[in-house]
This record gives structure tokens, C-alpha cells and sequence, in this order.
């Protein structure tokens, strides 16, 4: 964290020397022992960077003083700021002195370090090759283990029963389980399958609701229904369906007693799918259950799945063999520690001295039964270069199996001042880079992609997140169980459990010095709850999304600190203007719970307009005020960092209000037509000049939402960086296809509820040179015209609703590209031509092919 630590603090100070608030301008004295503060941090921020990895445990006393100094500088210096009495900082005067020294005396030492040959510097190269992990993942030594499962799964018997994978962590239980569940033979074998990862510490509603989400693709929302409830639609979901429902990571026998107990029993040969580390939970429901023994590796497989990891389709260079060899049978035949240790390589550099260096720090000469697979973590964390620790550590702080949203991850990362700046990328950017840096390590799991082979969602294996939080205990995460526990040196609270009651214990008057950083709700809690978080005055996170308030909890615009705001609440009631105290705010995300209609609108105030540290306004529906005083004259400025705007309503995109938001990358837009506005007064043709838009859905409502509204007039135009477009109820022609063919990046394209309508629609030359994702939902279309050239790079087809379209045109079937086709109540003739489209592909090799009912 020492690293993380400077980070932020260098932001901090550069934030007070460059003031965006004039009104915070320092005084002489200030503004020079700021000035020396900055300097000395950068100075330690760029020596850190070239510090070898394997001079870590050289330098491991010196990082504890370097995230102690600059903890208590940062924390001095928000602490006046916080109360905007600037002049205060006099009074700390000596103690920021101290600091200096101290930073001083830290940079002293390493420079002697590096004059002794204990730290060893490197230049600084590209950490993030164009491989990506996704290209080196292989099923080595596991094929058999999953063919075996997929033969108990499928076979003849028609009782509902139970197999169960079984083995110590880390040797690959999930990942059998997982393939298993993407398997062809299982997709058709089953009508239904569903997946619900358990974990040691459960509620049944999150289990029950999992299940349904997996099933029906329901929002989590569905855990605010009752057991009852949710057990009802469960059974509903699979009653008279042959169904595989797979529990992961189950620790409690009881749980797959109700689990079973939930589902129907109609002996057409469903199955329940567990994996765990004891034989007896499975036996405990179902004496007659198949348990499935993991086995551990041959030292011939551990050696090839290490050869992949490392170097994909490349052969190892003859003189890294036999170190390799040994470096793989240290790992005991677990896969865990190959996949670290895979990563490991992966990203280092491929010299002899440097696997030999592996080599020996792997060689824990410890038998199987007793390999500590935490010192593989250990050593794979020590060879992190600095800037990715933090990122790495913070996953600790979510629950075990927890999958996050690389959105929301890279938002709170950068809240956390964890990212470096780059002149030349936003802080998300960076971000992004980041993780993908710790996904090609193998430090964080991927479990959902994007069509762009993005992350989508992703995760922590167990035996890394207690690595963590054992790492991170004492100074930056408490999974708050007793909150009497909570210490002056705690940076991060995670709030993983439901409190109960416990807040009356928690002694706030004594408190008031709390330095906690972030609070992270992960279960519901009352609304009472969250007002403790009062008394921690340099609170930079606040994520509440469990928790439901009648209103917003105005009482949070004190802590002007906060960066990351994110909540769910009924919003009958107006955004309080007050929320513009919030100057640092740079992410606001509400969520309005069940209630999505248009008796839920968010009304944001005119002031949001004085915030010009917004990066990301995410709502669900939204009103955004038209900044009418600000471009009269008025103290409003641009939102010059926003980047992301999500469900505003009837958004007016003129010329002046458009230079007020120059850099946004995520538009979500509707407009409600009440038959008296025209179109035109919206400004559509304006989209062209929002420069950095990469992301664009627009949806249009009529006055009835089942009666469409005319229909737009043609005044579209998008900017040339539009990389996915969704559009909604435009009701357009064919003809002006070409307006949005013609965006050169575009990726993907999703028309929906008669985006455009007409009986025929001819595609052109030279249009859609990169899509790869083209989705068209309710339309009249009855006639395509295509051939392949049109569409030179299309992957995916999704066909929703078409009743009247006569058939996929045979061109379709000729992109050399296509991997799926994707049907939804589509008429038999074009179930027909996509089914000779499959016979045809698999004809000419093409196996991997899919035609889908959805």
C-alpha cells in the first residue's frame, strides 16, 4: 500500500496546488511545504516504479514507513480541508515537518540501498502484451475429469440425483464444474440449466435468487422477494424440464437439503451439480450420490499446462526446459499454484537467471499434503510491480465468489486513487490496463466477457482473497462483523454481514478522528445503519446499494470528501440541492430499487451543473435539468470530466450544452413524446459533435408505450468514434441505414421495438466493415438483401420477434466470421434457413458454429 499511499497523496496536493476553488488558495508558508511534499513524493512514486520485484522483501520496512507518512500527511491535510479553513493547516505545521523529514530520510535510504547493490532497478517496459489471457487458457489434464462428469450427468436415470466434485482448494474444482456447464452434450441434453455459487457464509434468498437470475436472466432485484417467493418461481421456472442446477462452493450440508426440497421432482432425469471439499455433504442428502475425487496433476501435465500458460501455441526456448520442469513439480500437481506461477512468467522477463530465481523461491520441499498454498501467492503478489498492489489487495474487500462489474471496479479504483495518472489516458483507461495486467497474471479470475473480448465481470479465487484481507487487516480492511472492532487505522469497512443491531454498540462520540476511507454495504441493512458513517469525515467511498431509503440521506453532503457515492432509494423526493457541497464527487449511481416507473424519476438539481469533478452520473431514470443559468452568466461551470450519463429523459442537446460536456464517452437516453413537443427542439443532429462518444442507446417512447409515435424526422448523425449503438422506437426507414453503416468503428448495433420499419431493407457496399454484433428485435422487415462483403466482420446474429421476415439471407451464411445465430419467436422460415445455414458451415468445417434458441 505504500505505493497506493503516495498515489493518492500526490493527487491530493496536486489538486490544493492547481485549486479548481480559487477560494482555496494557500499562503506562502502553505503553498511551500506543499510544494516540497509534492516533490519529495514524486521522487519516491518514480523510484518505486523502477524498483525490481525482486528486491521486495529488501525494501518491506521502508514501504511501512513510506504508507505511514504519507497516510498521516494526506489525513492532516483533508482533515482542515474537509472544514475549509485553509489557514488551519499553521497548526499542523510541525506535524506535516515531520513528515517531510521522515519522507526525506526514506528517500536517503533507498537511494544508499540502490548504491549497495540491495535494490535492483529495471528499466521500465510495456507490461501489458498484446496476448491476452483468454489466448492461453487451456483444459489440461482435466479433459478426462470433465468427460467423466458430463457421463454421470446424462445418464439414463430418470430419479432426480446428485454428483459431486469434490477435492482441497485449488485443484480446479469450479473450473471442472464451469466447463461442464458450458458443455454441447449438456446444453442439449438439459432444458434448463442454472448456476449458483454458494460460498461459506450463504442467504438463502441470494441463492434462490441466483438461480432465477441464471435461469430467467432477472436483475438481483429479485432477492427483495420473500423465501416463499422466490422458492415458488423457482419451482414455476422447472416444473415438467429436465433442469441442471449447479452449486459451487458449498461449505453447508443444509443448503442443498433445501435446495432439493425446492425443486420438482418429475423423474425425467434432472440433476443437481455440487462442488465442495467434504464427501459427506453430498451423501447427507443423497447416500446414492456419485462423489467425483479430483485428482492432482502428473508432473508431465503440470509441465504442459505451465509450457501454456507461459507461452500459448509458442514452443519454451530449449534452455528454460528443464528449469521449467522443476519449477512445475513444485507446484505438487495443483493447479493453483501453476496458474499463479504461470502468470508469473508470463509477464517477466525469460532469462535462465530469472526462472532459476523462480525456481528456488518455489521449492518449498514440502510434501503434497502439507504445501502451504499461500506462500505461491505470497510470491506471485512480490512479484507485482508496485502501481498493481493496491488493486490486487482491494479485492479483498468484496465477499468470497463475489463477481464485480469491471465498470464499477475500475469507478472504485479510481475513487481510491490507486490509478497514476497518464497524460495521454483518462485515470479509467488506465484502470483498465491495470486489470488487465492482474487478468493476464491470473491474480483476478474473468467470468463474463463483452463482445469486444472485454472483462465484463470478474472475481478472486478464495485462498487469494484471504490473502488479502491477512495482508491488508491491520491498516486498510475490516469485514465488519463487531463494529466495537473498528480501530483509528482502519482505511477500508466492508459491511459483509447484516449488522442487526449492533450500530447502539458502536460509540461514535470518542470516534470523531476515524480515518476510514470507504464503506461498502454487500448485504441489506436499515437505512438507520449507514448514518455512523457521519463520523468518518475523510470518507472518500460510500456504497449503499443494499440498503433502501424512503429519501436521499442529505446527511452525507458533510462529508465533502466523498468521491464515489452510490445508492438506492425511492425517488419521489427531489436530489437536494446541497448535494454541490460535495466538490471531490466524481461517481453518483441511484438505483431505484423494484419500482422502475415513471413514478421513480431521479430530479437532479440545477447545481449538479457546479460539479465539475463528475466523471459518472449512472441512473435508471433521470431528469437533468437544462443548464439555463449557466449559459446566462450564471457561477455554473462545464462538466468538462464527465464521461458517463445514463437514463436522462428528454435531454435538450444544444450546441452550448454539448461544449459543457466535451468528453463524454456513455450516453443513455429516452425521450417520452407528448405529442405537443416537436423532435426537432431536441437537437438529434448534434450527437455528431459529442467527439469522444464511444457508447450510444437512445430510446424513444410514444404517449401510450404500446401505440408507437410517428415517426423521427431524419436528422440523425453520429459521431465517427460511436463504437456500440442501440436504438429504440425510432420507427426509421431502411434507407437511412447508411447513416449509421457508414460509422467506421462501429462494433455493435442493436435495433429494437421498430427502431427502423419497412418491408425491405438492402444492405450496401463498404457499410459495417467492423460489426460484430447485430441485433434486430420487433420489426416488420420481411425482405433482407446481403452477402457477405456487407458485413465482412459480423460474429453474432440476434434475431428477436421477426414474425414477418421471410428468411436469413443465404449471404449471412457465407461471413466468414459468424460463430452464432441467435433466434427469439421468429417464423419457422427463418428457423429453417438458419438451420441450412448451420448444416452448411458444419459442411465446410466450421464445428464451433451455433444456431441458438433463446
Amino acid at each position: 500500500m505504500a505505493y497506493a499511499s503516495l498515489l493518492s497523496l500526490a493527487q491530493t496536493l496536486e489538486q490544493i496546488l492547481h485549486p479548481q476553488d480559487q477560494s482555496l488558495n494557500l499562503h506562502h508558508t502553505e503553498q511551500q511545504i506543499m510544494r516540497c511534499l509534492h516533490e519529495k513524493v514524486n521522487f519516491l512514486v518514480d523510484f518505486l516504479d523502477v524498483i525490481s520485484p525482486k528486491s521486495s522483501e529488501n525494501i518491506r520496512d521502508l514501504e511501512g514507513r513510506i504508507r505511514d507518512a504519507a497516510y498521516e500527511a494526506e489525513d492532516t491535510i483533508e482533515s482542515n480541508m474537509s472544514n475549509q479553513i485553509v489557514s488551519e493547516l499553521e497548526q499542523k505545521y510541525n506535524g506535516l515537518q515531520k513528515v517531510l523529514q521522515e519522507l526525506a530520510s526514506i528517500s536517503e535510504d533507498l537511494v544508499k540501498m540502490k548504491e549497495w547493490n540491495d535494490i535492483e532497478i529495471v528499466k521500465p517496459r510495456n507490461t501489458y502484451p498484446s496476448a491476452r489471457s483468454t489466448n492461453r487458457s487451456a483444459v489440461v489434464g482435466i479433459r478426462d475429469e470433465i468427460e467423466c462428469v458430463v457421463n454421470k450427468l446424462t445418464r439414463s436415470s430418470s430419479d432426480l440425483s446428485i454428483i459431486s466434485v469434490v477435492g482441497m482448494p485449488g485443484l480446479g474444482k469450479t473450473t471442472v464444474a464451469r466447463k461442464v456447464y458450458k458443455e454441447p452434450n449438456i446444453a442439449s441434453h438439459f432444458d434448463v440449466c442454472a448456476w449458483a455459487t454458494v460460498s461459506q457464509n450463504y442467504f438463502e434468498q441470494e441463492v434462490l435468487s441466483r438461480l432465477l437470475h441464471s435461469i430467467r436472466n432477472l436483475n438481483h432485484e429479485s432477492n427483495q422477494e420473500s423465501i416463499e417467493k422466490l422458492a415458488e418461481n423457482l419451482y414455476k421456472s422447472l416444473k415438467d424440464k429436465r433442469y441442471l442446477i449447479v452449486l459451487d462452493d458449498v461449505w453447508d450440508k443444509e443448503i442443498v437439503l433445501k435446495v432439493k426440497n425446492w425443486l420438482p421432482h418429475d423423474c425425467i432425469g434432472s440433476r443437481i451439480l455440487l462442488t465442495n471439499r467434504h464427501k459427506n455433504i453430498a451423501s447427507y442428502v443423497d447416500p446414492n450420490c456419485y462423489v467425483h475425487q479430483m485428482r492432482f496433476l502428473s508432473d508431465y501435465e503440470s509441465w504442459s499446462l505451465l509450457q501454456h500458460l507461459v507461452f500459448g501455441e509458442e514452443r519454451c526456448p530449449p534452455e528454460l526446459v528443464k528449469i521449467g520442469r522443476m519449477i512445475s513439480r513444485n507446484c505438487g500437481g495443483i493447479p493453483l499454484p501453476l496458474i499463479l506461477i504461470g502468470g508469473v512468467l508470463y509477464k517477466a522477463e525469460r532469462t535462465q537467471s530469472y526462472w532459476i530465481y523462480v525456481e528456488e523461491h518455489t521449492n518449498t520441499g514440502l510434501s503434497i499434503e502439507v504445501l502451504n498454498l499461500l506462500s505461491f501467492v505470497t510470491f506471485s503478489y512480490n512479484q507485482l510491480p508496485h502501481h498493481l498492489r493496491a488493486c490486487f489487495l482491494y479485492m479483498g474487500v468484496l465477499p468470497e465468489d463475489y463477481e464485480i462489474r469491471r465498470s464499477k471496479l475500475i469507478k472504485l479504483w479510481v475513487a481510491n486513487r490507486f490509478i497514476k495518472p497518464d497524460r495521454s489516458k483518462s485515470l479509467e483507461e488506465v484502470a483498465e490496463d491495470y486489470l488487465n495486467d492482474l487478468v493476464d497474471r491470473n491474480l483476478i479470475m474473468v467470468r463474463g466477457w463483452s463482445y469486444r473480448g472485454e472483462v465484463k465481470t470478474c472475481c478472486i479465487h478464495d485462498i487469494l482473497r484471504d490473502f488479502c484481507q491477512t495482508k491488508t487487516k491491520e491498516k486498510f480492511n475490516s469485514d465488519v462483523k463487531n463494529l466495537p472492532d473498528v480501530h483509528d487505522n482502519l482505511r477500508q469497512v466492508s459491511m459483509l454481514t447484516e449488522l442487526k443491531n449492533q450500530i447502539p454498540k458502536f460509540d461514535l462520540a470518542n470516534n470523531r478522528d476515524l480515518r476510514v476511507r470507504s464503506v461498502t454495504y454487500y448485504f441489506h441493512n436499515s437505512p438507520h445503519d449507514i448514518l455512523f458513517v457521519k463520523s468518518f469525515q475523510l470518507l472518500r467511498i460510500l456504497d449503499a446499494l443494499t440498503i433502501w431509503f424512503d429519501k436521499f440521506p442529505v446527511e452525507i453532503v458533510e462529508l465533502e470528501t466523498l468521491r464515489f457515492i452510490a445508492l438506492t432509494y425511492w425517488a419521489k423526493h427531489r436530489i437536494p440541492s446541497s448535494i454541490s457541497k460535495l466538490r471531490n464527487l466524481e461517481t453518483l449511481i441511484l438505483n431505484p430499487g423494484k419500482l422502475r416507473s415513471i413514478f421513480n424519476t431521479s430530479f437532479l438539481p440545477l447545481e449538479i451543473w457546479k460539479m465539475s469533478r463528475l466523471r459518472h452520473l449512472l441512473f435508471v431514470r433521470s431528469f437533468l435539468p437544462y443548464p439555463t443559468d449557466a449559459l446566462n452568466g450564471g457561477t455554473f461551470v462545464s462538466l468538462e470530466n464527465l464521461q458517463t450519463l445514463t437514463n436522462v429523459i428528454n435531454f435538450r442537446w444544444t450546441e452550448e450544452v454539448i461544449q459543457m460536456m466535451p468528453n463524454l464517452k456513455k450516453l443513455v437516453i429516452s425521450y417520452e413524446h407528448d405529442g405537443r413537443t416537436e423532435w426537432s427542439s431536441y437537437c438529434f443532429d448534434n450527437f455528431v459533435h459529442l467527439l469522444q462518444l464511444e457508447v450510444l442507446k437512445c430510446f424513444f417512447l410514444g404517449k401510450s408505450y404500446i401505440k408507437y409515435q410517428d415517426p423521427l424526422p431524419v436528422n440523425f448523425a453520429f459521431p465517427q468514434k460511436l463504437r456500440r449503438l442501440t436504438l429504440s422506437g425510432c420507427r426509421l426507414s431502411w434507407k437511412s441505414m447508411t447513416v449509421v453503416g457508414s460509422l467506421s468503428k462501429l462494433e455493435v448495433l442493436k435495433l429494437k421495438y421498430h427502431a427502423f420499419e419497412g418491408p425491405l431493407w438492402e444492405s450496401n457496399d463498404g457499410e459495417f466493415r467492423r460489426l460484430k454484433l447485430l441485433l434486430i428485435h420487433m420489426t416488420d422487415l420481411e425482405h433482407w438483401k446481403v452477402d457477405e462483403t456487407h458485413f465482412p466482420s459480423l460474429e453474432r446474429l440476434s434475431l428477436q420477434y421477426c414474425y414477418d421476415l421471410a428468411e436469413i439471407p443465404s449471404g449471412i451464411g457465407k461471413i466468414p466470421t459468424l460463430q452464432k445465430i441467435e433466434l427469439c419467436e421468429c417464423s419457422t422460415s427463418v428457423v429453417t434457413s438458419a438451420k441450412f445455414i448451420e448444416e452448411e458451415k458444419t459442411r465446410f468445417g466450421n464445428n464451433g458454429f451455433q444456431v441458438v434458441a433463446l
